[in-house]
Order: structure tokens, then sequence, then C-alpha cells
């Protein structure tokens, strides 16, 4: 398993490829899994902004889309270049709640601050497949 600082520098290498000319704000993330493999995201932008996509949805999808699973994420690292950390905005919040449930390390850097958290810290009572399943 890597270190947080390392999984931390994957993600920030990975914020490189941001498409961001609206917002300027480039996020960038990294995904780590059980047999080591790491996928990078980082945000791409479209002018109808409702089809951007998040760094961290980025990397994530990146990992399922290669045949990970919910039960192969060891931890998740979400960074930006804005003056706060930035977390996962509602959507990926969802999202996250659901691929990788809530107990995973989520490291979430600007290079200045640092904290750790989880989808349980971040989204409390999430709706789940539970609420749609019967």
């Amino acid at each position: 398993m890597l270190k947080r600082e390392e999984l931390v520098k994957k993600a920030f290498d990975g914020m490189k490829n941001a498409y961001a000319p609206y917002s300027k704000y480039h996020v960038g993330a990294a995904v780590e899994l059980k047999d080591g493999t790491v996928f990078i995201g980082a945000n791409v932008e479209n002018a109808s902004y409702g089809a951007t996509n998040c760094a961290e949805r980025s990397a994530l999808f990146a990992a399922y889309s290669n045949g990970y699973r919910k039960s192969d994420v060891v931890a998740l690292a979400i960074v930006s270049d804005g003056d706060r950390l930035c977390g996962p905005c509602g959507i990926c919040r969802q999202v996250l709640s659901e691929l990788i449930g809530n107990d995973v390390p989520i490291y979430l850097s600007n290079g200045t601050e640092n904290k750790d958290t989880n989808m349980g810290e971040l989204l409390p009572m999430q709706f789940t497949e539970e609420d749609v399943i019967r």
C-alpha cells in the first residue's frame, strides 16, 4: 500500500492533465487498488458545464472500466490548485458512496492543507442501492 504522500503526489501528477479552460480550477485524483494498480484522473470541463467530469470520477471510472470494483479500492486522493481544500462535489459524493463505500480513506490536499476523511464522514445518510432495490 502506498503512503498517503505517494498517492497524493500521483493525484498532483494527474492534475497536470486537467482541462479547465472555463473555471481555471485544476483538480487531480488517484485511486489505489489492492493489487497496487493506481488510476489517475483529472477534471475535464465542457462549455456545457453539466457535461464536465470531475477528477475523482474520472479516476474511479477508469478503475471500474478496467474490471475493478468496490472491494478492490484501498484509498483515494483528491487534490486541487485552489486556496481551499477541494472536497468532492455532490454528484461525486453520491458516486463515491456507491463505488468505494464508507470506510476507504480519502486524502484531500491543495499542497498547503491536508485532510483525511472518508465517505461516511462526507455523506451521512447516503442514498444507496438498498434504497432502490426491493
